[in-house]
């Protein structure tokens, strides 16, 4: 990059930004730029020199482009630019204006991603004056904390982010990643250090899919086994088995109160027996503690859920995936509820560490930590919000036994799991409400539409 002219990726992230901001206008039925008001909030950072380039490129075709300047510094050559293509200069926010402006975009480069949590004043009184028009954000919405997902007071809400080189941990981590709205990469030639916050894409998942060699028989494509379910909850024996029993592993092995239910419904589920991963909590009731015992002393890789969540209190001594939601993360951990949801990165990496487990916290963006700290956090980025009703979690802990059974490594197994579950209840949903079963029930088409894999 040393030979790359001065300000030349400003100007080719200005020139993405520009025509990201033409796109979202002629997405909402607009046209392009010509005759459009584009107000512009600038902070003194990089952020503020992109908006202004931006601005001016807009200016230039033939939107009346406004900067509203929310510091006492701003980018010399942005301001330069933009004064020359016909933009307008105000210092801080208008003082005539008492309501709403009206215009039809306001471009948000208050702050980068250097900034702190949080927004000053006159940051806040410039978006209250902007209030109900679409905001297109400059690399992140300024307020949010770039590199954990957390916000902390007033901060932008987006219609588009708009990045650059990468996405941003704030980009898959919610709280913020709620803030973002759509996010759109532009690739400006950046030298990339090592990610701490990965999300796998479907061609990632497709390289870990298990696939049966030529040679294989049942017993190597793994033997998945799931203590789940009771008297009280024989439902979640059937949606774990249905996660289970998807053609991953060569075998699923079922012992519990629902026996006869699995079988009625799963033919090919046979009892217990020799495994290479456990499944153990969902729907357990009484259940759960023995369950969870039995599985760990079998010495094979477990998928911990629900109820055994509870039974825990340290390492388990054999590799191990937790699949908490926020509620169940927040007992097993002391915390309150609305911490864990406020800080799923850290809470995740947190109960890792302490368990020496990885931790998939469920969530809008589930959160996929490793004990390993080395490993990046993933967040999954797949999945409706039709996705949130009862037993979808029963069989995403199936699904990713089966994986775990198959060879996948715990990471690789929950990942992979949770992109997988939220993939099949979009496919199921098909814009509207699906059930646990639909989405057990698509996890095959899915796999098989996923790319193929050259060897």
């Amino acid at each position: 990059m040393a030979s790359l002219p001065e300000g030349a990726l400003m100007q080719r992230a200005a020139a993405g930004l520009a025509y990201a901001v033409i796109g979202h206008l002629r997405g909402r039925g607009l046209g392009g730029a010509y005759g459009k008001r584009v107000v512009l909030l600038v902070g003194s950072g990089d952020n503020g020199g992109d908006a202004l380039y931006a601005g001016a490129m807009l200016a230039r075709r033939g939107a009346r482009v406004e900067a509203w300047l929310l510091s006492d510094r701003a980018h010399v050559g942005g301001l330069a630019a933009l004064r020359a293509a016909g933009g307008i200069l105000s210092s801080g926010c208008p003082t005539s204006l008492t309501a709403n402006v009206a215009a039809d975009v306001v471009v948000d480069g208050i702050v980068g991603i250097g900034g702190k949590p949080g927004l000053r004043p006159d940051a806040e009184e410039a978006l209250a004056l902007l209030a109900g028009i679409p905001v297109v954000s400059v690399d992140t919405p300024s307020g949010v904390c770039v590199d954990t997902g957390e916000v902390d007071g007033a901060h932008v809400t987006a219609d588009l982010t708009v990045t650059f080189g990468t996405y941003k941990p704030c980009h898959l981590l919610d709280p913020a990643a709620s803030a973002c709205g759509k996010v759109e990469l532009v690739d400006i030639g950046l030298d990339l250090p090592a990610p701490v916050i990965e999300s796998l894409e479907a061609a990632d998942v497709a390289a870990l899919m298990p696939r049966p060699a030529p040679d294989v028989h049942k017993y190597s494509r793994g033997v998945v086994g799931l203590r789940v379910g009771s008297a009280t909850y024989p439902g979640a024996a059937l949606l774990a088995v249905a996660g289970a029993n998807t053609g991953l592993a060569g075998m699923v092995r079922y012992v519990g109160t629902a026996s006869e239910w699995v079988k009625r419904h799963n033919p090919e589920v046979v009892g217990d027996g020799q495994t290479q991963a456990w499944v153990v909590g969902s729907g357990s009731a009484d259940g759960a503690n023995s369950a969870l015992a039995f599985a760990r002393a079998s010495g094979v890789p477990l998928v911990i859920d629900a109820d055994s969540l509870r039974a825990l209190n340290g390492p388990l001594g054999v590799p191990a995936i937790l699949t908490p939601h926020a509620g169940e993360l927040a007992t097993l951990i002391r915390e309150d509820r609305g911490d864990v949801e406020a800080r799923p990165l850290h809470y995740a990496r947190l109960a890792a560490q302490r368990f020496d487990a990885v931790v998939l916290l469920k969530g809008r963006r589930t959160t996929i930590a490793s004990p390993d700290p080395d490993t990046p956090v993933r967040v999954n980025t797949t999945g409706t919000s039709w996705l949130a009703t009862a037993g979808s979690g029963d069989v995403l802990g199936g699904l990713i036994g089966s994986l775990l059974a198959a060879g996948l490594a715990p990471i690789d197994a929950a990942s992979a799991g949770a992109w997988l579950h939220g993939a099949a209840a979009t496919l199921a949903s098909d814009g509207g409400p699906v059930t646990a079963s639909g989405v057990a029930a698509a996890i095959p088409a899915v796999i098989r539409s996923l790319p193929a894999v050259c060897s």
